[in-house]
């Protein structure tokens, strides 16, 4: 298996602490590894040392007192330490008294969030491992990505489909159910099938609930859990400014990962055409879009644009800078220019690009076509957005 140099880089000055989050199997465990080679490191998937400091967190101060002065002066690592949240209250007590420097690993905030130590209460900066992004690979073919998705071990498997299938029923049964995050299982079960469905969508709550034999209210701690698992991210309407009727108050779902989105609904794509490729490909620009935001440290917000006569633009950065359409098409007409272009008209963005499928950029007034290879180029750069 190729062995991915990633992007994200985690620098801690003296003193400060980190979380690391990130869906299953990203690698954030082999990124720790490579990054901090000389860490302690405390990995809760061990059995043994899960229910030694499940019973007794203190264990902790105990086992880091038995440490040398060197090799506490590099950051001490706590894998999978959602399994167990009370061992914050340790965490919190070390980085206070000792001046202890900690990187918390895990794949869920949610048990966290309901710890007393509540994220530290900022004491932590946080940091997200997302799946494989284009700047870390020597090469890739589109229709890969959006099959098998950019998780490590499935993007390098010639045919992901089982593993995508396993990974999904680990997540619910591990992530979900065994962690008692819901009491439903059955409900849960048929919210998720859906959400494959009207993932990329407006999410109508009332749809859903009645699909799932839940009240909406439900629902929404539903999708709240899987945000909140790290399996994806809510889009909420672009609201600024505004000289028409536009929606405002319904958001959008994206699931994190291409290919954990094509296995929920058994989606397989075989060329790149048709409405199928469209939706996944503009989940693919997406998913690049939010893991530039993050591994950058930048401060922008995402939305999307829609009229209720049906215009739409895809994503919106920052207060309205920076419109971004994306058309899976390999020749971008005149008529697929009329959301943007009425953007532009409406609120004059500073760059207003379509990313297509095209073979070579070129400029239409004042919106600018772009190759998808071309625009993911300079989105790392920082040429797209730089704050």
């Amino acid at each position: 298996m190729e062995k991915f140099e990633r992007f994200l880089k985690i620098e801690l000055p003296a003193g400060q602490s980190a979380f690391l989050l990130g869906p299953r199997k990203t690698g954030k465990s082999t990124l720790l590894h490579t990054q901090f080679p000389c860490s302690k490191i405390f990995d809760f998937l061990d059995t043994d040392l899960f229910f030694r400091f499940s019973n007794r967190p203190a264990l902790l101060m105990e086992e880091l007192d038995a440490l040398s002065p060197d090799k506490l002066s590099e950051p001490v690592i706590l894998d999978e330490v959602q399994k167990i949240p009370g061992i914050l209250d340790e965490v919190h007590r070390l980085i206070e008294n000792r001046g202890v420097r900690f990187i918390l690993c895990g794949s869920s905030a949610r048990k966290l969030k309901r710890g007393q130590s509540n994220l530290l209460g900022g004491r932590a900066w946080r940091y997200e491992l997302f799946p494989l992004v284009t700047p870390e690979l020597h090469e890739w073919k589109l229709l890969d990505v959006l099959n098998k998705g950019m998780i490590p071990s499935h993007f390098q498997q010639p045919d992901a489909r089982r593993s995508l299938k396993a990974y999904v029923q680990d997540y619910l049964m591990e992530e979900v159910f065994q962690e008692g995050l819901v009491r439903n299982i059955p409900s849960f079960s048929r919210f998720f099938d859906s959400v494959g469905f009207s993932h990329g969508e407006m999410t109508n709550y009332l749809n859903i609930s009645r699909d799932c034999g839940v009240d909406s209210k439900t629902v929404r701690e539903y999708y709240q859990i899987l945000i909140d698992t790290l399996m994806g991210i809510m889009i909420d309407p672009f609201k600024k400014r505004q000289t028409r009727q536009v929606i405002t108050r319904t958001p959008k779902f994206y699931l994190f990962d291409t290919g954990v989105a094509g296995a929920i609904t058994k989606r397989i794509i075989h060329e790149e055409r048709g409405e199928l490729f469209g939706k996944a490909f503009e989940h693919f620009i997406l998913t690049e879009i939010v893991a530039f935001r993050s591994y950058l440290n930048l401060d922008f917000e995402i939305g999307y644009w829609r009229t209720k006569t049906g215009l739409e633009v895809d994503f919106i950065l920052g207060d309205g800078e920076i419109a971004i359409e994306v058309k899976g098409s390999n020749r971008v007409d005149s008529i697929d220019l009329k959301s943007i272009r009425t953007f532009h008209e409406e609120l004059h963005p500073r760059k207003c690009i379509v990313v297509c499928n095209e073979s070579s950029e070129r400029k239409v007034g004042e919106i600018n076509i772009m190759p998808y290879r071309k625009f993911l180029t300079a989105l790392w750069e920082k040429r797209i957005i730089a704050y």
